[in-house]
């Protein structure tokens, strides 16, 4: 099998399984829209055929001289049923598909968001985050056509054909049906394979040109001020303006494809059409059939064409929706952590015995039978040189990454056998980089504890010492714009220890958390998160001489090796 070949199955397999997923979460929908359109082009062939056959017959009565004993009521009755009943049945067609599919994808977007946010720790530090969620969108907007587009088309296409061969088989004849059938089926079939084949490169390059312009669209508007002091903005914009042409030039390409597929399928039904009519003449010139039922033939050819058309659009796509298909596919298959219900533990001690940490393809590991114990209630500040595995320490403790060897307890129960959603209710990360989203600083502070009054915010602002701050520039109405534009370092940090703070968790992990505050700030900080959370264990990285002063108990990471859960002694005096 070629590398094409291989592609286009992967691709297929995968856009079988979005389609699948798609089914499951909005089944009777689909299914009840899948019967319209199937509705809708039966409706369609059979109010031309029906029509075909009503001028013809009624044209034949008059040419016999019985014009005044012919039924057009009955004949005519029927085609305006047809008409309106089709109408009714389009708009309830479209209602149901699209309303199912946006709630699919709606659907499918919580669960890649999901996947995402549960993922190892090593992959999420990797993603930058607008764009992986502009692939995310991008792609998950690609897959509205799977279904729309596709599977309901095709499906609904080739039913409506397999009855029209039996109804015309029954009607007229079976040289009639045979020749319609076997002209749109396989012409078609040609014609819309070699359109995916000619479109599948062009359309992935247009998917990936689009994404690329968003993103750096994006980049370009965010840093704007900086390109502009450093004299790179008309460049940037070129570079942006030169991407947005490429996709352009791919959409064309995709155009002619389409254009190109749109006119071969007109000259099919064409060729079909006047071959459906010439058969049927030579039968009726013969006495096999009437002349109206020859009509059939020919009209209900041309409405089949309804049944082929739509789907050059989708072969133009395809293959940008089997490059989305595979993406979301592939995510959607990743396993994440499966918590275990029920349980949950009495207290926040900490206890790490043995515990051991390398990374993917590392000869040496970064942690190697680390020991320390946290009671209730204490702070504990964990020093060393820089790479020595502090930051790791609390991610493994975070359960964020998962040790070689070792065993980490949380009050009465492993952390492996916590259920995911009292972890996080219990214990609380603040890493040295933290984000902030534009908006005010309640909506920041929200974030932690979303029912948490006015009262309470000012609360954990006075403990990270941050009234004076935010009453200055506004209040909690104060707008902040992306990555916490408006504060300095030390404020943002400040607030996103005391978005942290709200969620009062019995343990509370900190990583160099006064960084960029001086002494005095630093001080007042720490005395205000320990005032704060009196009964909290407390855990840091620290390497300021003021975090550790404060701590009740300093540990050196490469002194807690084998040593029992108790670790070391202190080795200063507290505060």
């Amino acid at each position: 099998m070629t590398a094409s070949n291989h592609n286009r199955h992967r691709g297929g397999a995968a856009l079988w399984q979005v389609f699948r997923l798609i089914l499951r979460d909005q089944s009777t929908a689909l299914i009840r829209g899948a019967a319209l359109s199937l509705v809708v082009l039966i409706a369609g062939i059979a109010l031309l055929g029906l029509s075909g056959w009503f001028i013809t017959a009624a044209a034949a009565a008059g040419l016999a001289g019985m014009g005044a004993v012919f039924d057009v009521f009955r004949p005519s009755a029927m085609v305006r049923f047809l008409a309106l009943g089709r109408t009714a049945a389009r708009y309830g067609e479209r209602l149901l598909t699209h309303d199912a599919t946006l709630k699919a994808l709606t659907t499918i977007r919580v669960r890649l968001l999901a996947t995402t946010v549960t993922a190892p720790h090593d992959l999420l530090v990797r993603l930058r985050g607008p764009q992986a969620l502009n692939r995310l969108m991008a792609d998950v907007d690609a897959l509205d056509g799977v279904p729309l587009r596709l599977i309901l088309p095709l499906a609904a296409g080739i039913a409506a054909q397999l009855i029209t061969f039996a109804a015309l088989w029954w009607l007229v004849d079976l040289s009639v049906a045979l020749w319609i059938a076997t002209g749109f089926l396989g012409a078609a079939a040609i014609v819309l394979a070699r359109a995916a084949r000619a479109a599948a490169r062009s359309s992935g390059e247009e998917e990936a040109a689009a994404q690329a312009f968003r993103s750096q669209l994006i980049d370009l508007i965010r840093a704007r001020d900086d390109l502009a002091a450093y004299g790179q903005l008309t460049r940037q914009g070129e570079t942006v303006l030169a991407t947005d042409a490429e996709r352009h030039r791919r959409r064309a390409d995709l155009d002619r494809i389409e254009r190109r597929a749109g006119f071969a399928l007109s000259l099919t039904g064409t060729v079909v059409a006047a071959g459906a009519l010439a058969i049927g003449m030579m039968l009726a010139r013969n006495g096999m059939i009437t002349p109206a039922l020859a009509a059939i033939g020919f009209f209900a050819s041309l409405a089949l064409m309804e049944t082929i058309a739509p789907l050059r659009r989708a072969m133009a796509d395809l293959g940008r929706m089997g490059v989305a298909a595979q993406r979301v596919a592939a995510s959607l298959n990743t396993v994440a952590l499966a918590p275990k219900d029920g349980l949950s533990g009495q207290t926040a001690e900490l206890q790490i015995r043995d515990l051991s940490f390398r990374r993917d393809g590392a000869l040496l590991p970064i942690l190697d039978k680390v020991s320390l114990a946290i009671s209730a209630g204490e702070s504990v500040a964990i020093t060393g040189p820089s790479g020595s595995g502090k930051s790791t320490l609390l991610l493994l403790t975070a359960r964020l990454l998962a040790p070689e060897a070792g065993q980490i307890t949380i009050g009465c129960l492993p952390l492996a056998d916590w259920d995911e959603s009292r972890l996080r209710a219990v214990v609380t990360l603040v890493p040295q980089r933290s984000a902030l989203m534009a908006g005010t600083v309640g909506d920041a502070l929200r974030l932690g504890c979303p029912d948490a009054s006015d009262a309470a915010l000012w609360e954990v602002l006075e403990a990270v010492s941050l009234t004076l701050v935010i009453r200055s520039k506004g209040g909690l109405e104060c707008r902040l714009g992306p990555q916490g534009a408006g504060l300095s370092g030390g404020e943002a940090r400040r607030l996103v220890l005391a978005r942290s703070l709200l969620r009062r968790p019995g343990l509370l992990l900190m990583d160099e958390p006064t960084e960029g505050l001086d002494e005095k700030t630093a001080l007042a900080v720490l005395a205000g998160i320990r005032a704060y959370l009196p009964a909290a264990s407390i855990l840091t990285a620290s390497h300021r001489p003021a975090e550790i002063g404060w701590a009740d108990r300093v540990i050196q990471l490469d002194q807690c090796r084998a040593m029992g859960p108790a670790g070391p002694k202190k080795l200063q005096p507290s505060k």
